[in-house]
């Protein structure tokens, strides 16, 4: 991972955390939506101006990419640039979890 797409996505808004962890199976828009919306128990709703300028950024950015279209969705899948953000974000996250109890 270049400086560049450090300093844009580490750290990671939630919805851009929620977008690339359900996009490590081909998902779109409206479906990464709801998963978003089960996996929070309706706290995390991500609107659709929200859902789809994330992805064309994070699409630009070269963190997913199209994979296929099905019945007039566009599905998109996490590159290998992306899981590395993920993946890098993840362990950040549970670096915080661990420090908020104390463990060393």
């Amino acid at each position: 991972m270049d400086e560049k797409t450090k300093r844009i996505y580490v750290p990671m808004t939630e919805t851009g955390f929620y977008i690339l962890f359900c996009l490590q199976q081909p998902n779109h828009g409206y479906g990464i939506g709801q998963q978003v919306k089960e996996m929070t128990g309706g706290e995390v709703i991500i609107s659709a101006g929200t859902m789809y300028g994330t992805l064309t950024k994070m699409g630009a950015d070269g963190l997913i990419r199209f994979h296929s279209e099905v019945e007039k969705r566009r599905l998109y899948e996490i590159t290998e640039l992306g899981q590395e953000v993920l993946s890098t974000e993840i362990k950040r996250i549970e670096r915080l979890y661990k420090n908020s109890k104390g463990d060393k």
